[in-house]
């Protein structure tokens, strides 16, 4: 189907804003952007005359689908506690896509996010990035897998340690577990380079350091759950030591050490910082922190950590980090085209840009600035979904 959005405001965030202008999707994609376009034959046109037409906003860290909407054992699917280390868990086997929660991000404005296993482990398993439209969960992936998951702190050491079970019991138990993981990771990494190299060895076999090897290959980053300033440094140090991509998420207490993550120059994802302080490692937290990372020169993803704080207030969550300090352009840019480069499907979802899917909000009024903003309209390639 053909579509023609006429007359909306068009933020396309990465090449400006049109006033007043039209959008045209053919074939699920974007097929132009101008201030006016001639209506093609049997196309359906969409009066968006005084909205805000976005692309569909993303989120680069929830657990949407893996830990549903109703608080039951049966839809609790996130953590694996059997082991502190499980690497080999892929977050597409346990993501529902049946669950309330994507209609209700979808009426929100969200059309995409990365989900996965929760931070109850050291290494929780893989992320994927994904649309939140489908019932088949494989048909709605934009990158899988998109990050191997691994947490510092409170949960690891809450679940474990806290609980009469096996390490880790601090921070250096933690630390300790990664350490040794990524360090057998490598040398299985060297093993099976010697193995390919002489036909009499052979190739070496074992799940979980399968699992690992897109890591230490820098194929794949460490998506790092790290709130206290003391557990992000830990992370660089570990990233450093062994030469790989991390992205930190959380960073509660980032604004703390803000001119060490500026020069580290890694992909920040802080939040969620909607909600209570519910834990002894949020003591500090603040919507200041995107505002203080930006400014010193790092590009700031804001995230909810879906269902902690509902998909659908992402952009509730962007407004108030820029009413304390996050310039607007740059809060649009944490809920659109950054989560869309720590995911790296950029060239597919993001910004309003020609070829690219046609994935786009249309709001009633400005969601980041009016608590009354409605969603009149969503598409997902192409296709209305609300």
């Amino acid at each position: 189907m053909t579509y023609l959005i006429r007359g909306g405001h068009i933020k396309t965030i990465t090449n400006g804003d049109i006033a007043c202008g039209d959008l045209l999707i053919e074939n699920g994609k974007i097929a132009a952007i101008a201030e006016h376009i001639d209506a093609p034959e049997g196309c359906e046109i969409v009066d968006a005359a005084g909205c805000l037409v976005t692309p569909g906003l993303m989120d680069a860290h929830t657990h949407i689908g893996i830990d549903e909407t109703a608080i039951r054992w049966e839809g609790a699917d996130y953590n694996e506690t059997s082991n502190p280390v499980t690497p080999e868990m892929r977050g597409i086997d346990g993501i529902n896509p049946m669950d309330e929660a994507f209609d209700d991000a979808l009426a929100g404005g969200v059309t995409a996010a990365i989900t996965g296993p929760g931070s109850a482990n050291v290494i929780g398993g893989t992320f994927v990035a994904l649309k939140l439209r489908g019932k088949c969960v494989d048909d709605m992936v934009l990158r899988n897998p998109a990050a191997m998951k691994v947490a510092f702190g409170e949960n690891p050491k809450g679940c474990y340690g806290q609980q009469g079970r096996k390490e880790p019991v601090t921070r250096m138990g933690v630390a300790a577990l990664l350490r040794e993981e990524l360090a057998k990771t490598k040398k299985y990494a060297e093993d099976i380079d010697a193995a390919e190299k002489d036909p009499a060895k052979s190739r070496p076999f074992d799940f979980k350091l399968e699992a690992m090897l897109p890591v230490i290959r820098r194929e794949l980053p460490l998506k790092c759950h790290a709130h206290r300033a003391d557990d992000i440094l830990t992370m660089l140090r570990i990233a450093h030591e062994f030469n790989i991509d991390v992205t930190l998420d959380h960073v509660t207490e980032g604004h703390l050490i803000a001119d060490i993550l500026a020069k580290e120059g890694r992909p920040v994802l802080v939040g969620p910082s909607f909600g209570s302080k519910s834990k002894f490692e949020l003591k500090n937290k603040t919507f200041a922190t995107p505002g203080i990372l930006y400014k010193a020169g790092l590009e700031v993803c804001i995230i909810t950590d879906a269902p902690v704080t509902p998909l659908c207030y992402l952009p509730l969550c962007a407004g108030l980090a820029m009413k304390e300090g996050l310039p607007e352009d740059a809060a649009w840019r944490a809920i659109t085209i950054n989560p869309a480069k720590v995911a790296r499907v950029d060239d597919r979802i993001g910004s309003l840009e020609v070829r690219k899917d046609a994935d786009i909000a249309i709001f009633d009024g400005h969601p980041l600035r009016d608590i009354q903003c409605r969603t009149r309209q969503v598409f997902v390639d192409g296709e209305p979904v609300l």
